[in-house]
């Protein structure tokens, strides 16, 4: 058993230091000092520094010729100045004060804070200080302390967006839920939704979305929100809600928080119905018509379409469709849509407008778009009806070996081909009308036509072979 009065019962004390240190120089114990400590401060009984040893430059630079000589409290800020009392007052032989921290004034920047304690030794009772640097603890202190700062600063900001953010999504007269997309679950939904949806709203969080619409709708709402997994908005998709007269406009985007992935839905109700018919399918009407039916924006872009115009130009489902131009299907080369949407932006409706459409694997068609422009709400937009109709007699296709037969069943191929394509196929219609007036100028005499147009008989019956003219095939012989 240890006596406690033993120096092994005190483990911060040497068990036997007269025989571990009794041979040790004193240049040895000055150097130890020096080296466990930043700071070594050698001080006599009333606490004047006599010696001092630093372990890096920067003290040494700072206070090396100025400590020597003073009273170590002296050396010290006032605010430090009593733990300086202390630790001279505390210090006793062989046994260590505990650890102060004073701050020294520096030359060129911020007060220098160091962690010191004291011992006594020697019969003139003398002091050894010795201290460790903290400035690179207090410099990691503050930037904690700035972190800390920031980070609340931060928090609040955060805490003042979500306050204005629910309030305005509390307020806002437009109806606005959001679903899971995990789960397909309302999380949740402002008064407008609840309104809109006729739902109490403590029951509208929490239930599923496609619960939400009439049974004829839900394969709809289905389609909605896989098209909301691969794009990234989706707009007006009509869905009738549960128990409800009137279909309800549905647009979306999907977000993701949290690591989760939501939808952002906004309900809108259909403007410029008639009171009186409230009950009446719009939609449904429009998706059943056997002609096609486009609605584009300002900028000609496709918002919504009908089965017939996806059949008409190709096109498997309305999302391929929408967002995507005008110009990708109707018109020549760009020239007959924008003379369709100047007359509606003067007009206000055109009717009977003949152009073609380009499928999009490759076909081509005859149409016959009625239109008419919508300038009324948020967002005006165009609608198209667009008929199909069969080709008309004598118009020919470039690309086929016959003509046209007329100036004017020729002007319908503007547009549709270059112009030096054009250039010759005129010349060509020009030679032809010339040669048959010619003919029957003459009675059919066929020298006398070609002295008339001024062409050898040679050079005129190689015409007629051309043309098909005058009985003349393309491997007859000429008279002689």
């Amino acid at each position: 058993m240890i006596d406690p009065d033993s120096p092994l019962a005190d483990p911060s004390r040497f068990s036997a230091p007269a025989d571990s240190f009794g041979a040790i120089d004193p240049d040895s114990v000055a150097a130890l000092a020096a080296a466990a400590a930043d700071v070594a401060l050698l001080l006599d009984s009333g606490g004047t520094v006599r010696d001092v040893a630093f372990a890096t430059p920067d003290f040494a630079k700072d206070a090396y010729r100025g400590w020597i000589g003073r009273r170590w409290i002296d050396t010290v800020t006032v605010e430090s100045r009593p733990k300086i009392d202390d630790l001279v007052r505390d210090a006793r032989p062989g046994v260590a004060t505990r650890w102060r921290q004073v701050n020294c004034p520096s030359s060129d920047g911020p007060d220098v804070p160091i962690r010191f304690c004291a011992i006594r030794f020697g019969a003139d009772r003398r002091i050894v200080a010795v201290g460790r640097d903290l400035r690179a603890m207090a410099a990691l202190q503050e930037r904690l302390v700035e972190a800390q700062q920031a980070m609340e600063r931060e928090y609040a900001r955060i805490r003042g967006a979500e306050k204005r953010y629910r309030l305005l999504f509390q307020l806002a007269s437009e109806a606005v839920v959001i679903v899971d997309a995990g789960t397909m679950r309302i999380s949740e939904a402002n008064p407008a939704a609840s309104a809109a949806l006729g739902r109490d709203p403590k029951r509208l969080v929490g239930q599923a979305f496609a619960d939400l619409f009439d049974p004829a709708s839900r394969q709809a709402a289905q389609s909605f929100v896989a098209a909301l997994r691969v794009a990234p908005r989706v707009e007006n998709v009509h869905l009738k809600p549960l128990g409800a007269n009137e279909a309800l406009l549905l647009s979306g985007a999907l977000f993701r928080q949290e690591g989760a992935a939501h939808f952002l839905v906004l309900l809108s109700r259909l403007s410029g119905a008639p009171a009186a018919q409230e009950g009446a399918d719009w939609p449904g009407v429009i998706d059943k018509m056997p002609e096609a039916f486009v609605v584009a924006d300002v900028e000609r872009r496709v918002i919504a379409c009908n089965p017939a115009f996806l059949d008409l130009v190709q096109v498997a489902t309305m999302e391929q469709a929408r967002g995507e131009p005008l110009e990708r299907w109707l018109g020549r080369a760009g020239i007959d849509v924008d003379a369709l949407f100047a007359s509606l932006r003067s007009h206000g409706s055109a009717r009977n407008f003949s152009t073609i459409i380009r499928g999009a694997l490759g076909s081509s068609e005859d149409v016959e778009v009625a239109a008419s422009a919508s300038r009324e709400g948020a967002r005006p937009c165009f609608g198209l009806a667009i008929r199909s109709v069969a080709p008309r007699s004598g118009r020919e296709r470039l690309g086929g070996r016959k003509l046209p037969s007329t100036v004017e069943q020729f002007a319908d191929l503007v547009g549709r081909v270059p112009l030096k394509n054009l250039v010759r196929e005129t010349t060509d219609l020009i030679e032809r009308l010339c040669i048959e007036a010619a003919l029957d100028l003459t009675k059919d005499n066929r020298a006398s036509a070609a002295d008339m147009l001024g062409l050898s008989r040679q050079g005129f019956y190689t015409k007629l072979r051309r043309y098909g003219l005058g009985g003349l095939d393309g491997g007859g012989e000429a008279p002689n």
